[in-house]
């Protein structure tokens, strides 16, 4: 959440016209992440959130804006699309396109605790179950192939040591996404980017999961390996606190059990989904786009979380 396109006040008329959303009270742009632009936008109608999408195109929109409408729909709390009188659910603003969906109360618990561990793993399993049934088909677009693609264009920016390690990476990778056991896993629609800071608490309740943009049909094992990677460690060593490591397994498997094939590849899916983020911030970090707001991640978070998975693989009973 950048804003890379500037939207003023009159500019999003037309919009709230389209959508009978009332008369604009205020619009103010959302800083921190890096894909897309945002504006809290609020009206006579409600309090909302205005996105201009700048990589994701019209074709590829409806699956992760009719996934969220259907997560909704289904008693999950994410935010829900708006559509027009004509169903419309992709519109036009500044030349990008553009959505607005509700707004999820609260804020992000940037030190949660094992309660909110718990809360989170739950309904991560409870959303996987509920995205069962959706039709629509897109593959995760930052998967295997996109790191085949994209190791080779960071390498000039990586010391020896850096690009031998990412390189070996690379090659356990495609030698796990080879087997049958990876073949056998459960998968459909993840959200892929559940970190701390897409999760919204209201005072002690869980308000919801946002920010669904890079989300895709893969393995919900990878979906809960990102989780785990971010909700479950100690941030300055990507160490596991064992405490809500444990408690996020209890309450996601609670709802639903993993599979012998899943608890096989847990380790293998915690390494891909660290190698993942270590990658991608590899290459916002050194080939960045222009942005107002713009503040890329530091890569060597993710670095020292997947050395971490390597050299200390996990044993769950």
């Amino acid at each position: 959440m950048a804003v890379y396109t500037q939207v003023s006040e009159s500019q999003t008329q037309p919009l709230l016209e389209t959508l009978e959303l009332g008369e604009l009270k205020a619009l103010s742009a959302i800083k921190g992440g890096i894909e897309n632009t945002n504006y809290f936008l609020n009206t006579t109608k409600g309090e909302f959130v205005l996105t201009l999408f700048e990589r994701l195109s019209n074709e590829q929109l409806p699956f992760y804006l009719h996934l969220m409408k259907h997560l909704a729909q289904k008693g999950i709390a994410v935010p829900e699309p708006l559509t027009s009188q004509s169903g419309e659910i992709v519109f036009t603003l500044n030349d990008k396109p553009t959505a607005v969906v509700t707004r999820l109360l609260g804020q992000s618990e940037l030190t949660p605790n094992a309660k909110n561990c718990e809360m989170v793993g739950a309904m991560l399993a409870r959303m996987h179950l509920a995205g069962k049934d959706f039709r629509l088909e897109q593959p995760n677009l930052r998967g295997l192939p996109w790191w085949n693609d994209t190791v080779p264009q960071v390498l000039p920016y990586l010391n020896q040591n850096q690009s031998d390690f990412i390189l070996s990476e690379l090659a356990f990778q495609n030698h796990v996404a080879s087997q049958s056991s990876y073949t056998a896993l459960p998968r459909g629609p993840i959200h892929a980017d559940l970190f701390r800071d897409n999760v919204m608490f209201d005072g002690e309740e869980l308000s919801g999961f946002f920010d669904f943009y890079f989300a895709g049909v893969d393995t919900w094992l990878f979906d809960l390996s990102v989780c785990l990677n971010d909700w479950c460690i100690d941030l300055e060593t990507g160490a596991w606190n064992k405490e809500l490591l444990n408690t996020f397994l209890e309450a996601y498997q609670s709802i639903r059990p993993l599979e012998h094939c899943e608890r096989t590849l847990l380790n293998a899916m915690l390494r891909a989904a660290a190698f993942r983020f270590w990658l991608s911030r590899i290459w916002d970090f050194h080939l960045p786009r222009k942005a107002s707001l713009l503040q890329p991640h530091d890569p060597k978070h993710f670095e020292r979380v997947l050395h971490q998975r390597v050299n200390s693989p996990l044993h769950i009973h």
